[in-house]
């Protein structure tokens, strides 16, 4: 007899769905933002990460790694998503620049750094800080290891590398992210 997956049923796709997806809603929107670093993209990412796990549910199998499987989905639309923006011209709000600088703070619009304010109080402002400098291969595998605990066996499968290259690119990420925490360091001894 074939280990193929029976379709489930419209109840049993709902079940399976609120029942191992929903509570990693949070999780996938934390992944989510530390991948694009920004709150709107964040949430579109995480939109449609679970537009398409329930579309797909068929291929999950129930009782495996549930976050594993959603945050394979999430890692693969940011990457789809991000070569998308890149082969795109960037694009301006005018209207939206011109109300920045016409308004009377704009000066203190201008030096507040989202990202900072949110990771604040999580991981400190220096280690965020070095964290979204790494590039996005880099950054990836230190939040899924470091901050989202997976295993080296998972991250592979979430990342579609081999277990070989999830190690070589966490040391890399990791002495990385060492360098720019000492250079802050550094600096800040002065």
């Amino acid at each position: 007899m074939s280990n193929l997956a029976q379709p489930y049923s419209e109840k049993e796709k709902n079940q399976i769905f609120n029942e191992s997806f929903m509570p990693l809603l949070t999780a996938a929107y934390n992944f989510a933002f530390r991948l694009t670093l920004d709150e709107d993209d964040a949430k579109d990412l995480v939109q449609d990460t679970y537009l398409k796990a329930f579309r797909f549910i068929e291929s999950f199998q129930k009782g495996t790694n549930a976050k594993a499987w959603l945050f394979r989905i999430l890692k693969n639309s940011f990457i789809n998503d991000y070569r998308k923006k890149t082969k795109e011209p960037s694009k301006v709000d005018y209207q939206e620049v011109e109300q920045v600088y016409n308004s009377e703070d704009a000066e203190a619009s201008m030096t507040t750094d989202l990202r900072v304010d949110v990771l604040q109080d999580m991981i400190g402002d220096e280690v965020a800080n070095a964290l979204n400098a790494l590039p996005v291969d880099f950054r990836t595998v230190i939040i899924l290891c470091d901050i989202e605990g997976f295993t080296y066996e998972e991250m592979a499968k979430i990342l579609d590398i081999p277990i070989g290259t999830v190690r070589s690119r966490l040391h890399r990420a990791r002495n990385l992210l060492k360098e720019k925490l000492s250079d802050y360091y550094k600096h800040s001894d002065r």
